[in-house]
């Protein structure tokens, strides 16, 4: 990673452009290394580059995946090396595939991100995050988030809101 000391730029993806590729290589990372994770903490094997095929839009096709939301880029000395992506609903606002490459990590590149995904604020705000993943939920509730009754009914995910 690049010396520099601080996030360049967070701003919204252009997907259907130069940001594409960049997106889905962040976002196949992010899959990756959950799918990994869930294998150590759920059971069951993970083999490497065999995503599950639900997955496939997400990278092959992002703007396809993600033409409801809003993704955002985030740039450390001009290189992308974090997103977020925030989908909406009539109730509220979704803060999903959260990720900051591991060797830009230190760098505030996630409360960047953060910040962007938060910068609206006329809904409530909602995440899940995987019970274990105890820096991000530390994070989050550093950021008003708080745990709230389950909408998900997979094991291990908590689900999080940020009031008004």
């Amino acid at each position: 990673m690049a010396s520099g000391s601080g996030v360049n730029t967070v701003r919204p993806a252009d997907l259907s452009g130069a940001d594409a590729g960049a997106v889905s290589r962040l976002v196949e990372a992010y899959l990756m290394q959950t799918e990994r994770e869930k294998a150590d903490h759920l059971g069951g094997i993970f083999v490497d580059a065999a995503l599950p095929g639900r997955y496939r839009e997400e990278i092959d096709a992002p703007e396809l995946a993600y033409r409801n939301g809003a993704v955002y880029l985030a740039e450390l000395d001009d290189l992308p090396v974090g997103i977020v992506v925030v989908q909406q609903s009539a109730e509220a606002r979704e803060v999903k595939r959260f990720w900051v490459e591991p060797s830009a990590r230190g760098h505030r590149v996630g409360s960047a991100l953060m910040d962007a995904a938060m910068k609206q604020r006329d809904l409530p705000i909602r995440l899940t995050v995987w019970d274990w993943r105890d820096d991000a939920i530390r994070m989050y509730a550093k950021r008003g988030f708080a745990p709230v009754p389950s909408w998900e009914d997979r094991p291990r995910l908590l689900c999080m809101e940020a009031v008004l």
